[in-house]
């Protein structure tokens, strides 16, 4: 079966391989992604960051959940070297790059603890699955194609420990991604991590986006992920577990 609702700015779609007894726990999945958004999203003003970005609530006296994540943003921010950053150049504190990510996982929390073996879970994209499809096969993942939203890329299909897939560029929210004074110019036009978690593969997406192709280097050699870098000028480059990853 397939659940499809709107949330974070864009779409998220639940497969499962079996039906459900009952639609409450896709409910309580909804219910989680607005209860996350009701504290992090800049999109609501009555937010708990919005409020702190309004300069009407101090950060050190927001709630343990918020510090909680906004220390991890720094902590990811120190190992990838600055690339990764919850801090806009307005020096607004925004932690998108992580709390989708960190919303998927609960989603992926709650299924496992409702007892599913096998399912999908994709938000605008950055996808996180366990088990296998329907069919019993593992599962196959699109790519989509910069230059056509509406066409893929590649296909890659999940094995072993990697379950997370997350995409990050320009392409689909424009040039949403910064970088200080010595990454001003951007080296990539999208870049896709395949990796063990959603967290690890959506921050270092956005790292690299980020950082170049220093930090591409730098976080492929330390961390166990597989990447497809796109360049500006559309040509590709692969690690050799995503190019062991393509789809026949």
């Amino acid at each position: 079966m397939r659940h499809v609702f709107a949330t974070m700015g864009t779409m998220a779609t639940i497969d499962l391989t079996t039906q459900l007894r009952t639609v409450d726990l896709l409910s309580d999945i909804e219910a989680a992604f607005d209860d996350i958004e009701n504290t992090f999203s800049l999109y609501r003003p009555d937010s708990e960051l919005s409020q702190i970005s309004a300069g009407r609530l101090p950060l050190m006296k927001s709630s343990a959940r918020l510090r909680s994540v906004y220390a991890d943003s720094l902590f990811w921010r120190n190992r990838t070297n600055g690339a990764f950053t919850p801090h806009r150049p307005d020096g607004v504190v925004d932690l998108n790059g992580i709390v989708k990510a960190i919303a998927i996982e609960r989603a992926g929390a709650m299924l496992d603890a409702a007892g599913l073996d096998d399912w999908c879970v994709d938000v605008g994209g950055d996808i996180l699955c366990r088990g296998v499809q329907p069919n019993g096969t593992p599962w196959t993942l699109g790519i989509v194609d910069p230059d056509d939203r509406s066409a893929l890329l590649c296909s890659i299909v999940l094995h072993g420990e990697r379950r997370a897939v997350a995409t990050s560029g320009s392409t689909e929210r424009g040039d949403h991604i910064w970088r200080d004074g010595s990454r001003s110019e951007p080296a990539f036009r999208q870049v896709t991590v395949v990796a063990d978690d959603m967290i690890t593969a959506d921050v270092l997406a956005t790292a690299i986006v980020s950082g170049g192709r220093t930090t591409l280097d730098d976080v492929t050699e330390r961390w166990s992920i597989d990447v497809l870098s796109i360049d500006l000028d559309g040509s590709m480059r692969a690690t050799a577990g995503f190019q062991a990853a393509l789809a026949a």
